[in-house]
C-alpha cells in the first residue's frame, strides 16, 4: 500500500478536518521545543525594543548628543535662582527648572535614568488607589528594574530581587531602599559635576560688570575667541 502510494501520490488523501487544522497553523505547529524558546526570547525583545521606542517618542528617552542636549538649557531661569541650586541637592530638587537642568546635564552623560526612575518613585508614593499602584508598579520595575529594562538602573542584586518578590503585592515602600540608593549616587557623584558643568556655568554667570564669576578655568591661561592660549594673572 505504502508503495503505491508513493507512485501514485494523487491517492494521499487527509482528512479535510486535520488539513485546515495544518492550514491554519502553518510551520509553527511543528516547531521543536528550541524553536519555541527562540520565538519566546525573540518576542521578549521586541516586546522590549517597542516599550523603549514608545518612551524614546514621548521624549523621555532621547537619543541624542551631548553637545545637542547642552544647547536646549532653558534661558529664562534667573541666575539667583540657578545660584540657589549650589546650597545643597536638595534645594536643586526643590525647583522644577532645577529638576529639568539636572536632568539635561545627567543625559549628557547618559544616565538621565536615575533622576527619572527617583521622580517615579516620588509619584508612585503619592497613589492612594490599588489598582493604579500595582499598574504604577508594574511600569517601573518594566522600565527601570528588571534586567536589559529600556532604563535599567545600576542596584545591587538584593534590592532588585526584593523588588520582583514584591510585584505580586506591591507596597508604597516596595521601592524605597532602590531610590535611596540611587538619589545616593546622583547626590555624591552627578551633582558634583553638575555644578561645574558647561549647563550650569551658562545659567550662574549671567551677571552684570564686576560681578564674580563662576566659571572654571586654567590658572595659567585662558582662550581668546581665535582659540589661541594667552597667558594670564590667576583669579583664584
Amino acid at each position: 500500500m505504502e508503495t503505491l502510494l508513493l507512485l501514485f501520490p494523487q491517492f494521499s488523501y487527509m482528512p479535510p478536518k486535520e488539513e485546515a487544522y495544518f492550514k491554519m497553523f502553518g510551520p509553527v505547529g511543528l516547531q521543536t521545543p528550541k524553536m519555541k524558546d527562540d520565538s519566546s526570547r525573540q518576542k521578549d525583545k521586541e516586546r522590549k525594543s517597542r516599550l523603549s521606542l514608545f518612551l524614546t517618542k514621548s521624549g523621555s528617552h532621547e537619543n541624542v548628543s551631548p553637545s545637542k542636549k547642552t544647547a536646549t538649557t532653558p534661558s529664562n531661569i534667573s541666575t539667583e535662582a540657578a545660584l540657589q541650586w549650589s546650597d545643597s541637592f536638595e534645594e536643586l530638587l526643590k525647583h522644577s527648572d532645577g529638576v529639568e537642568t539636572f536632568s539635561q546635564f545627567l543625559r549628557t552623560e547618559f544616565s538621565e535614568e536615575n533622576i527619572e526612575f527617583w521622580l517615579a518613585c516620588e509619584e508612585y508614593k503619592t497613589i492612594d488607589s490599588e489598582t493604579k499602584l500595582l499598574s504604577k508598579a508594574k511600569y517601573i520595575y518594566t522600565v527601570f528594574i528588571e534586567s536589559e529594562a529600556p532604563k535599567e538602573i545600576n542596584i545591587d542584586y538584593h534590592t532588585k530581587t526584593a523588588i520582583k518578590n514584591s510585584m505580586a503585592k506591591p507596597t508604597k515602600s516596595c521601592f524605597e531602599a532602590a531610590q535611596m540608593k540611587v538619589y545616593s549616587l546622583m547626590k555624591k557623584d552627578s551633582y558634583p559635576r553638575f555644578l561645574q558643568s558647561d549647563i550650569y556655568l551658562r545659567l550662574t554667570r549671567r551677571k552684570g560688570p564686576g560681578a564674580t564669576m563662576f566659571r572654571r578655568r586654567s590658572r595659567s591661561c585662558v582662550f581668546n575667541d581665535r582659540g589661541e592660549a594667552t597667558t594670564e594673572p590667576s583669579a583664584w
